[in-house]
């Protein structure tokens, strides 16, 4: 013979869960109101899905190479991105513990954009700047408006400076990278 207890229980179990979902609405205290005219719709919120327009710029932190995003009106092109880069970290950027690896420039550096390129011409050879300074400004440039609609990874980066070249190179993410060419090798035969 089996004990009616654990049919009582389950009855009771069963009970009181359809009780709580029954009551639990009724209970919290909320009341039904009308639709509450509010004003205006809110407006300067950005439209969902739709990327926030900002200026990529990369500096150096504890971690290594760090991108900042600073907010613009449109998206910038090569030479005011780097135009930014080259003044620097802002106050919020130096309380993240970032700082640039770049030196002061005696000239003015020129940017050229076309497709999926840049050429960045500067007021020093580029083979003197330490592979710290060139990463940032590959990394900005490439993540730049650059025509063309390459993704940053692809973009290629050259820069020439008092008979001097280096590049193409590329962001890596954290580092750039000088492109290389396949080279072709001679057949065994």
């Amino acid at each position: 013979m089996t004990s009616p207890r654990p049919r009582t229980a389950r009855i009771l179990a069963t009970t009181a869960l359809a009780c709580a979902a029954v009551t639990a609405p009724v209970g919290c205290g909320i009341e039904p109101s009308d639709v509450i005219d509010a004003g205006a719709p809110a407006s300067g919120v950005k439209a969902p899905g739709r990327p926030e327009t900002g200026v990529q710029l990369f500096f150096y932190g504890p971690a290594g190479l760090r991108s900042a995003t600073r907010p613009a009106k449109a998206p910038a092109d090569p030479q005011f991105a780097l135009d930014l880069l080259l003044d620097g970290p802002d106050h919020a950027e130096r309380q993240r513990g970032l700082s640039s690896a770049l030196p002061k420039l005696s000239g003015r550096l020129r940017a050229r954009a076309s497709d999926g390129r840049v050429d960045i011409g500067l007021p020093v050879p580029p083979r003197k700047l330490d592979t710290a300074a060139l990463s940032q400004l590959v990394c900005t440039a490439a993540n730049a408006e650059v025509p063309g609609g390459h993704p940053p990874g692809s973009v290629r980066v050259t820069l020439t400076g008092s008979g001097s070249r280096v590049g193409p190179m590329i962001c890596g993410g954290d580092t750039a990278f000088p492109v290389v060419q396949p080279s072709a090798v001679p057949s065994s035969r």
